[in-house]
């Protein structure tokens, strides 16, 4: 409170700081004057002071109960339920991130509101602390009749402005991005639509409420048609504040306004109807009509502003902190005494009907400022005080504490929220704050501090001043809505990721229709194996099995009476060699076999089968043009050649040049669908078709003779290869091709070729260019570009497959990502885990939609109403955790009359020798 004792004009003055008791706060150091001519202060002045200064007095029992109704009112406001008139509104600003440090890039930012006047900054952010830049600014003042005309009026003046300042940057013809930070009450819809709900402070444009105001900029900037400039994201200072200062959970900015913003769980807010993620949220606390307990505090000089100040009966909480109204309110109070006499010898000045500057007040409520400063600030303001003027207008500081008690029990209501929903037994927590009265109200900040401790005990608060001044915060939200910008537009390419059951159809249509032309003429997506019988088990012998795909494999199968016995050893194919001459690729492999056959103890000329797991034109049994090249592998000189002769010219080469004998029969190539499906056959004589999906794909099926063209005989079956893979190569698929196929399409391997098995095997991995692509736009791992990412191979099946594991945390993922060198944040991991979720369920679905075609087909040309069985083989299907479901899933919806079964292969190695028994024991038969 403030006390008075006079001795002739000699005053003391006591502060009140406390609801416990007065504290003295400073004793009038000047020396007693002469008062002016009829200035004599009334007797009852030192009552008519107090009166005046108890009025600002407020309990801890009334702030407490202030807290509790603030808190009431943001419950309610984040659950939906506020009225049409809430006491505070809670309004989602859709920015859900909180700066890393590392945003870049050149943006403007335009400040409209805090002021009188409109400011223009060119920020530069480095992405780099140590090396940050000032911002270039311009100010410009708005005049009244712009803040008060059409809003066309204002934003074309605001587009002019922007134009002029560019002018003299010499920015060219660059596209520009701009923060709009609009220190107004406005409801968004997303970080760039904003529609106001309504002016405050000094402007009152007509045909605004309501209206986009992100939209009435671009507009503006249109018709000036000057300069190409995008309008990212809409903010209030309030956001940028908080963005401009880290690490922060709440933003405070009391300057000529007041409001407050802090980041909420998203299952929080009623109105967003999610429940995954965070958010900012802005509390217009301002803008409250009433907090219930709020009338108890306010005073005469309150309610006679509210009414005749601006926007009358709104704003009240605004009224009773904010900056613009403590400059209208301290000159009322000293308006007040002056016509009681008490001040300036009962002269009430033009001047205190008008209002005081924010440092203006500031400088008189100073405790420390010392009268002299009090006397020169009367007197800029154009007053003539006498001493014991100057010493009485230090009643300004009994109105600055109440502004700062009145602000925190509103900013405990939000702590004791979180405190609440975060779930926290004892909440830390670091407030940003900014504007002109946390910086030139000098004991503001701690009147926040000492008041925090009495209203929310269980909360440790630090208070970080903003260094948002030069629109650093408002930059930094436009980098990363940039940002957003391009996420949401990678959004909707993931979008074309998720088909619909019409798109699958259509492929089934596509496959089906390729299959009936290709039975019917030569087509590379209909090949003959030469493959008529299945194994019966009645032959014991060693054969050899070699497997040519992404690796060289050797299988010893001893076939049994009782089962088959394999020994096998893995060779590495180099990229040097698959891509090398036709030569040394055949000689490397047959350097294998006979290492093979020297550590298995080999001997005698050993039937060897050939599975060769590239598209390939049978002729016979033991003969296949090879068509071409896939999977990494472009040997010359072998595509259009026999790779079955490829391998007997390395062999007869290598007995001539040997002086030891090379004995080896080749009996039989076949491709590693064959290879499987004999392995499913050997299980199951239910077998129909087989589907291998992992560092390629293909697909196998048995079909009538009679059904295939070019093949002598009508009786019996025939194995067919479909090389499925290609489906796709004469543009069919296009309407499914995103640009993410494109790149992958264009690889300097096979360009235009296989681009349905590049839709959905595991060699062609779309989770890569689609990472890039976020990388690129510095989305994802915070904007670097690293080579690690672009490193061949870094992503494996089985390392996707892990990471799109529904049982993983996001925890696991950064794990697994960091072990890969990527720098990442908790963000980048569930961004990664969205995107190889959403991709990787496009592969299965295509599968489904193939075999579902196959399926028909087959039952179709057989007449089958029978179980068909169908073995699947490869890495993807093995490791992926939904691979097997979804495939099942999709056939059953486009081919539900098919009762299909699914079987798992002990690998294609085993069905090739398999084969290569099937040969011998046909040809025995035969009598060869």
């Amino acid at each position: 409170m403030l006390r008075i004792s006079g001795v002739g004009s000699h005053l003391l003055l006591w502060n009140y700081t406390d609801s416990t008791g007065p504290e003295q706060l400073q004793q009038g150091e000047g020396a007693p004057g002469c008062p002016q001519e009829g200035s004599t202060c009334p007797p009852d002045s030192s009552e008519l002071v107090q009166e005046c200064v108890n009025q600002f007095k407020v309990t801890d029992l009334q702030l407490q109960q202030i807290q509790t109704s603030i808190l009431c009112s943001v419950e309610q406001a984040l659950r939906g339920q506020a009225s049409l008139a809430p006491a505070v509104r809670m309004l989602p600003t859709y920015v859900g991130f909180t700066p890393h440090g590392t945003e870049q890039g050149d943006f403007l930012v335009l400040e409209l509101g805090a002021t009188d006047s409109l400011r223009v900054l060119w920020v530069t952010l480095t992405g780099i602390e140590r090396h940050r830049r000032e911002p270039q600014s311009q100010e410009v003042f708005v005049p009244q009749e712009v803040m008060m005309g059409p809003g066309q009026q204002l934003f074309d003046f605001a587009a002019c402005c922007l134009s002029e300042f560019l002018d003299g940057l010499l920015v060219g013809d660059q596209s520009l991005q701009l923060g709009f930070n609009f220190s107004f009450l406005f409801h968004q819809m997303g970080l760039d639509r904003s529609t106001l709900i309504s002016w405050i402070k000094s402007f009152r444009c007509s045909d605004v409420e309501g209206q986009d105001v992100v939209q009435l900029l671009r507009d503006a900037t249109e018709r000036q048609r000057t300069y190409s400039i995008d309008v990212v994201t809409v903010v209030n200072d309030t956001v940028g504040c908080e963005l401009g200062t880290q690490p922060c959970d709440v933003g405070l900015v009391v300057d000529t306004g007041t409001s407050a913003c802090y980041m909420e769980e998203v299952q929080h807010v009623g109105v967003l109807d999610e429940d995954r993620g965070r958010v900012y949220v802005s509390m217009e606390w301002g803008s409250s009509r009433n907090y219930g307990t709020l009338g108890l505090v306010l005073t005469t000089f309150d309610r006679i502003l509210n009414q005749e100040f601006l926007n009358p009966g709104s704003q009240r909480f605004e009224k009773m902190i904010g900056g613009l109204y403590l400059g209208e309110l301290v000159p009322q109070v000293l308006a007040y005494l002056a016509q009681h006499r008490v001040l300036f010898g009962g002269c009430t000045s033009p001047v205190l009907s008008g209002c005081f500057l924010p440092e203006h007040v500031a400088r008189m409520a100073d405790p420390l400022a010392g009268t002299a400063c009090v006397h020169a600030v009367l007197q800029d303001l154009g007053l003539s005080p006498g001493a014991a003027d100057t010493e009485l207008v230090h009643v300004c500081a009994a109105m600055c504490p109440q502004a700062a008690q009145l602000c925190i029990a509103a900013l405990a209501a939000i702590l004791t929220c979180l405190q609440h929903n975060w779930e926290q037994q004892r909440l830390q927590i670091a407030v940003a704050t900014g504007g002109q009265v946390f910086e030139q109200h000098p004991r503001f900040l701690s009147i926040l501090q000492e008041t925090m401790k009495l209203l929310a005990p269980e909360c440790d608060v630090s208070f970080t001043p903003s260094v948002a001044r030069g629109g650093r915060g408002v930059a930094i939200v436009t980098a990363v809505a940039a940002c957003l910008a391009a996420l949401r537009l990678l959004e909707k390419m993931l979008a074309w990721f998720q088909l619909i059951r019409e798109q699958l159809a259509g492929v089934q249509a596509q496959m089906w229709e390729a299959m009936a032309k290709g039975l019917g003429e030569a087509s590379s997506l209909t090949l003959p194996t030469y493959v008529q019988a299945t194994p019966d088990g009645s032959k014991r012998r060693d054969f050899l099995a070699l497997d040519l795909g992404a690796s060289t494999s050797e299988l010893l199968v001893h076939e049994a009476t009782e089962g088959v016995q394999i020994t096998n050893q893995v060779y590495l194919i180099t990229e040097c060699v698959a891509q090398s001459s036709g030569q040394q690729l055949f000689d490397h492999i047959l350097d294998c076999i006979l290492d093979f056959q020297q550590k298995q103890g080999l001997s005698g000329k050993t039937p060897l089968d050939f599975t060769f797991s590239f598209p390939c034109k049978q002729l016979g049994l033991d003969q296949g043009i090879l068509l071409n090249w896939r999977e990494g592998f472009s040997a010359s000189d072998c595509e259009g050649q026999d790779a079955v002769c490829l391998l007997r010219e390395a062999i007869g080469c290598r007995a001539k040049e040997s002086a030891s004998k090379v004995e080896l029969n080749v009996i039989a190539i076949i491709n590693d669908t064959v290879g499987t499906m004999m392995s499913y056959g050997y299980e199951d004589p239910c077998c129909e078709v087989s589907l291998i999906i992992g560092t390629g794909t293909n697909v196998c099926y048995m079909e009538e003779l009679w059904n295939v063209v070019g093949v002598a005989g009508d009786s019996g079956h025939m194995c067919i290869n479909m090389e499925w893979g290609a489906l796709g190569d004469d543009g069919s698929l296009s309407m499914l091709s995103t640009c993410f196929d494109a790149s992958v399409d264009q690889a300097p391997i096979h360009p235009s070729y296989q681009r349905f098995e590049k839709m959905i095997s595991g060699m062609y991995l779309e989770e890569i260019h689609i990472l890039l692509y976020l990388a690129s736009l510095g989305v994802l791992f915070r904007g670097q570009q690293t080579q690690r990412l672009q490193t061949r191979n870094i992503f494996k099946t089985k390392l996707l497959s892990e990471i799109r594991s529904d049982s993983l945390a996001l925890r696991q993922v950064q794990a697994i990502l960091e072990e890969l060198g990527l720098p990442l944040t908790w963000d980048d991991a569930l961004m990664v885990l969205e995107v190889c979720q959403v991709v990787s369920q496009r592969a299965p679905q295509l599968c489904g939609a193939g075999v579902a075609a196959v399926v028909e087909k087959s039952h179709e040309n057989r007449g089958l109403e029978e179980l068909t069985v169908v073995g699947m083989d490869g890495t993807l299907y093995k490791l992926h955790p939904h691979f097997s479901c979804l495939v099942e899933a999709t056939l059953q919806e486009l081919a539900p009359r098919c009762a299909v079964t699914f079987l798992q292969s002990d690998g294609s190695g085993k069905g090739a020798a398999l084969v290569t028994a099937i040969a011998c024991r046909l040809a025995q038969l035969a009598g060869i």
